[in-house]
C-alpha cells in the first residue's frame, strides 16, 4: 500500500495520493466511526513522511470526514441524527435554488438525465451501486448552473453527503427504482418550467432519506 516516492510525485502528489486512499476506506467502512487516524499510522501504512501524513490527515478533517479535538488525535467522523439532518439540508437549501434557477429557462441537465438512467438500468431494490450515479444527478443540478464558486460550495459538503449516503445504502434502506422514479420527475417539472414544484419534489426525496437513516441510526 506504498504510495509513490515523493521524489517522484512531488510532496503535493504525495498528500494528493494518500487522502485519497484515506478518503476511500473511511468511505467503504475499512476507517470505522470513532477510530483514531494518526501521523505516525499513515506514515507506516503508506510509507510517507510524517508531514505529508498530517497534511493528508488535516485536508480530510477540512473535509469533514476526520474530526480532532484539541492535543487529541483525528478520528473518525461517527455520523449522529444531527450531522445527518444538517448535511442534507444543507443540500436542499443548495439544490432547490439551482432548480429553480434552471426552472426558470427550463434547463434540465443532460448530465443528471444520464446519471439517472444509470439507477434506472439496476435491479429493482436497495443496491450500494445507487451511491456513485445519485451524487453525479444531483451534482449535474448544481454543475448546471456554470458557476464555480456554487459547485465548490456544493462539493464543501460532498464528502459529508457520500458518508451519510454510503451509510443509507450500507443499510439497505433505499429502492434504486424509487430513486430514480424521483429523479425523473425533479427533472420533468424542471423541463416544464416549474421550479417549485421540482424544489418540493427534491426536499420530498431528500427528506425521505434523511428519516430513513436517521432511523436507522437511532434504532
Amino acid at each position: 500500500m506504498t504510495i509513490a516516492p515523493e521524489q517522484a510525485l512531488g510532496v503535493v502528489g504525495v498528500v494528493e495520493a494518500v487522502t485519497r486512499r484515506l478518503r476511500a476506506r473511511i468511505l467503504d467502512g475499512s476507517l470505522r466511526p470513532g477510530e483514531a487516524v494518526t501521523e505516525a499510522r499513515v506514515s507506516a501504512l503508506y510509507d510517507v513522511a510524517r508531514p505529508s501524513a498530517k497534511a493528508a490527515i488535516e485536508q480530510l478533517v477540512a473535509s469533514g470526514l476526520l474530526a480532532r479535538t484539541a492535543h487529541r488525535s483525528a478520528r473518525v467522523v461517527a455520523i449522529d441524527a444531527g450531522m445527518v439532518r444538517d448535511v442534507y439540508r444543507t443540500r436542499t437549501r443548495l439544490e432547490s435554488a439551482a432548480l429553480r434557477e434552471l426552472a426558470a429557462v427550463r434547463e434540465s441537465p443532460a448530465a443528471a438525465s444520464e446519471a439517472n438512467a444509470e439507477i434506472l438500468a439496476l435491479p429493482a431494490g436497495p443496491d450500494p451501486a445507487t451511491v456513485d450515479p445519485d451524487l453525479r444527478f444531483h451534482t449535474a443540478i448544481i454543475d448546471a448552473l456554470g458557476s464555480d464558486r456554487t459547485s465548490r460550495m456544493y462539493r464543501s459538503v460532498l464528502d459529508e453527503v457520500r458518508l451519510c449516503m454510503a451509510q443509507v445504502q450500507g443499510r439497505r434502506l433505499l429502492d434504486a427504482a424509487v430513486i430514480g422514479a424521483q429523479h425523473a420527475a425533479i427533472l420533468d417539472a424542471v423541463a416544464a418550467g416549474d421550479g417549485d414544484v421540482a424544489a418540493a419534489l427534491l426536499a420530498e426525496h431528500l427528506a425521505a432519506a434523511e428519516d430513513r437513516l436517521v432511523d436507522a441510526l437511532t434504532d
